[in-house]
C-alpha cells in the first residue's frame, strides 16, 4: 500500500511539473490591442489628468477621468454577473503638504476587487496612474494627454480586469487607478494605508507605469524586453532582522525581490518571447513610482515597465523644437507592446491568484554540516496542497536555478549541499499545478 501511495504522489508531481494551463495561454491570446487603443486614446482625450484639475466638467480633467474609469470597471462588473466591487477610495491632502499641493485636493483612487473564492481577504494587484502632467508639475491647465505616461498603465488595468473576471480565482485580485502620483505619490499611499488598516494580506503589487513605449532616446528600438524594479528588502525591516542578514545572507531577498523572481519565472514559461530584465533597484536612477508606498509599509511591490525610455515623451509640454516633438501623445505609444506587458501582468495575476498561500516561518540549519535542513509551516490547513518545493542558487546568482520538489511535509534535509554555498527557499505546489511565490528563510534551525 505504501508503495502504491507513493507512486501515485511521483506521477502526479510528474504530471503536475510537466503541464502547463492552457488557460494562461488563452489569456494572453485574449488581451486586446484594438480595446487597449481605444481606452489609451479615451484617457489622453480628457486634455488633462493633472490631480489638481478640474473635477467638475464631463469631457476634461481628473475628475471626468476618473468618473470614466470607473465606469469601465463597473460594465465589466456588469458583464460578469456583478464579479467585482467596484468604489473610490479617498484621502484629502491639504495646500502645501508639499511644493506640488498648490490648493486642498481630495486625492481619489478607483478600486475594483474580484474576490477570491478560497481566500478573500489575500490580494493580487495591479495598479496603473490616473494622473499626468506637463514640464512643470504645478501646471494644472495646460494639455498633459499622458498617452504612455500613465495611460498606458491604466490601460492595461482595465483590459486585464476585462478579461480576468472571466475566471474564478482562490485568491482577491484587485484592480486599481491610483491618483496623485506625480504630486507625491499620493494616492499609493493612501490605499497602502486603507489596506493596512483593513487588515489586508497584501501577496504583492503590480505597479504599471509607462508600458508603450519601445523607441528609447538611446536610439534603440526594442518591443520584446521590459524591466521589473523591485528593492533588495523591506525598509521597516528590524536591527535583528538586518543583522542576521550580515551573518546568513538575505541582502538581495527580501518580499518584493521574490516576487520579481517570480514575475520572471513565469513570464519565461509562459510568454518566452519577451525578455524580463529584473533591475535591483527600488526604481529607476533616483525616481519614483506608486509601489513604494506599498514597500514602505512592509508590502511586497514591483514596478513593471518599458525597457526603454524617450524622455522626449514625459512630462514635456507639447511642442516642437528644433525639429524635435515633444509631448507624451497617442504617437508615441505602441498598442502592441502595451498588449504584451498587460499579458505579463495578467498571466501573474492568474498564477498567483490560482496558488496556495506561501509558506510562513521558514527556518534553515545545517552549520558545519555536510547538509542542509528547512522547516517550514502553512498559514492554514490546505488540502488542496499538493506539497512543497525547495529551491536553491548561487550566492551570486539573480533567479533560482536549482529545485527539488519534496512532498507534502514540513520539513526536509538535503543531502550533500553545504550551507555556505548556496542561497535557498521554499514555495508550495497546489494540486492545480499552480505554485506561491518563494519564501526565503527568515530564522535558525540551532
Amino acid at each position: 500500500m505504501k508503495k502504491t501511495t507513493l507512486l501515485f504522489i511521483l506521477l502526479t508531481v510528474i504530471s503536475v511539473q510537466s503541464q502547463t494551463d492552457t488557460r494562461i495561454y488563452n489569456i494572453v491570446e485574449e488581451i486586446s490591442a484594438q480595446r487597449l487603443e481605444k481606452d489609451i486614446s479615451a484617457l489622453a482625450g480628457f486634455g488633462t489628468r493633472h490631480t489638481l484639475s478640474d473635477t467638475v466638467s464631463n469631457i476634461r480633467g481628473i475628475g471626468a477621468a476618473r468618473r470614466w474609469v470607473k465606469s469601465q470597471f463597473d460594465k465589466i462588473s456588469q458583464d460578469c454577473s456583478n464579479c467585482l466591487e467596484v468604489f473610490f477610495q479617498k484621502n484629502f491632502v491639504e495646500k502645501g503638504s508639499n511644493n506640488r499641493i498648490v490648493h486642498d485636493v481630495w486625492v481619489i483612487n478607483v478600486v475594483a476587487i474580484q474576490r477570491g473564492t478560497k481566500y478573500p481577504n489575500r490580494y493580487i494587484i495591479m495598479s496603473g496612474d490616473i494622473d499626468s502632467r506637463v514640464s512643470d508639475p504645478n501646471n494644472f491647465t495646460s494639455d498633459a494627454p499622458g498617452a504612455n505616461d500613465n495611460a498606458s498603465g491604466l490601460a492595461g488595468t482595465i483590459e486585464a480586469a476585462r478579461v480576468l473576471s472571466q475566471y474564478k480565482f482562490e485568491n482577491s485580485i484587485v484592480y486599481v487607478g491610483l491618483s496623485g502620483e506625480e504630486q507625491g505619490l499620493f494616492g499609493g499611499k493612501g490605499l497602502a494605508e486603507y489596506a493596512k488598516k483593513n487588515g489586508w494580506d497584501i501577496i504583492g503589487v503590480l505597479n504599471n507605469d509607462m508600458i508603450g513605449n519601445i523607441e528609447g532616446i538611446d536610439g534603440v528600438i526594442d518591443n520584446r524586453t521590459f524591466r521589473v524594479f523591485s528593492e533588495p528588502v523591506p525598509p521597516a525591516e528590524t536591527e535583528k532582522e538586518r543583522n542576521m542578514r550580515r551573518f546568513y545572507g538575505g541582502e538581495i531577498d527580501g518580499i518584493s525581490r521574490q516576487l520579481a523572481r517570480y514575475i520572471y519565472k513565469t513570464t519565461q514559461k509562459y510568454m518566452p518571447e519577451m525578455n524580463p530584465m529584473m533591475v535591483y533597484r527600488l526604481d529607476r536612477f533616483g525616481r519614483g513610482g506608486h509601489h513604494r508606498p506599498f514597500n514602505d509599509l512592509g508590502f511586497a511591490g514591483v514596478r513593471i515597465m518599458e525597457a526603454h525610455e524617450n524622455y522626449n515623451r514625459q512630462h514635456q509640454d507639447i511642442r516642437t523644437e528644433n525639429g524635435i516633438q515633444y509631448g507624451d501623445v497617442i504617437e508615441g505609444v505602441h498598442f502592441n507592446y502595451v498588449k504584451k506587458l498587460t499579458a505579463v501582468n495578467a498571466i501573474n495575476l492568474a498564477s498567483i491568484a490560482w496558488a496556495p498561500p506561501a509558506p510562513i516561518e521558514v527556518l534553515i540549519g545545517g552549520i558545519v554540516e555536510p547538509s542542509v535542513k528547512l522547516k517550514w509551516s502553512q498559514p492554514s490547513d490546505n488540502k488542496d496542497i499538493l506539497g512543497y518545493k525547495i529551491y536553491w542558487r548561487d550566492t551570486t546568482s539573480p533567479t533560482w536555478d536549482h529545485s527539488r520538489f519534496v512532498g507534502n511535509v514540513k520539513e526536509f534535509t538535503l543531502e550533500g549541499i553545504v550551507i555556505d554555498n548556496y542561497l535557498f527557499g521554499v514555495s508550495a505546489i497546489g494540486k492545480n499545478g499552480y505554485e506561491s511565490i518563494v519564501t526565503f528563510p527568515s530564522g535558525i534551525i540551532r
